[in-house]
Formats: structure tokens, sequence, C-alpha cells
């Protein structure tokens, strides 16, 4: 474990190198810093997946898939923008996409949490058939 942070923390550090050098004045180039950030966070994001047992990474998946929806919220004020204003293509253009993208979040939802139902269903225990008692 200590071996993958001290790869990241290199890895970090020779990304990063190139955005504080760019320039003599100490300015930062933003665009190799957002990719360093990018990079070191498929990296971790990576060594996070892995490590989860896999047990419990279908049900961790699913239910990660339904919190990160909050796009929806995004997609809403995509969907009703420019209201009061004329329908031009770029209107409709954006109006359309907010409602597609509403409609993808939530499958994305409603699936992540039917999964994660199903999923858990699996580790309940089932319950027994009650004894018949003994007529005689």
């Amino acid at each position: 474990m200590m071996k993958r942070l001290a790869l990241l923390a290199g890895l970090g550090l020779a990304l990063a190198a190139p955005a504080f050098a760019a320039d003599g004045a100490g300015a930062v180039d933003p665009l190799i810093f957002r990719l360093a950030i990018f990079v070191l966070a498929i990296f971790v994001g990576y060594y996070v997946v892995w490590s989860v047992t896999p047990a419990l990474h279908t049900p961790l998946m699913s239910v990660t898939n339904a919190i990160s929806s909050v796009i929806i919220v995004g997609a809403l004020i995509a969907a009703a923008s420019g209201s009061g204003q004329e329908m031009t293509s770029d209107l409709w253009l954006s109006k359309s996409m907010g409602g597609i993208a509403v409609a993808l979040a939530a499958v994305n939802i409603f699936g992540g949490f039917l999964v994660t139902k199903r999923m858990l269903a699996m580790y309940r225990k089932k319950e027994k058939p009650a004894a018949k008692p003994d007529a005689q």
C-alpha cells in the first residue's frame, strides 16, 4: 500500500512540475495543472475501485451511480433554460439535450437503486417454513 502511495505522490510531482515551472514569474499554466489533476484522479479512482472487496463491489458501485446522478439538477436547469425567450435553434437544442439528460439521469438513479436492492436481497437470510404441528 505504501508503494502505491509513493508511486502516486511521485507521479503527481512529475505531472505538476511542468505546471509550476511554465513561467519564470511563478505563473501556473492552467491546462497543464488541470491535466495533472485529471490524471491523478484516474489513478486514485483506479486504486480505490480495485481495492474494494468483490462482494461489496457491485452494491457500492450501484449506490455510487445513484448518488452521482445529482447531474439531474443540471439537466433540469438546461431543460428549463431560456424561458420567456424566442425559441431559436440553439434554445431548442439546449432544451432537447436537457430533456435527454434528465431521462438518462433518471434511469441511472432508479437503476442504481434496483441493482442495490437486488444485490442486498442475495445476502438476506431466507426464512424457514414453520414446523407443522403433529395432528394425532
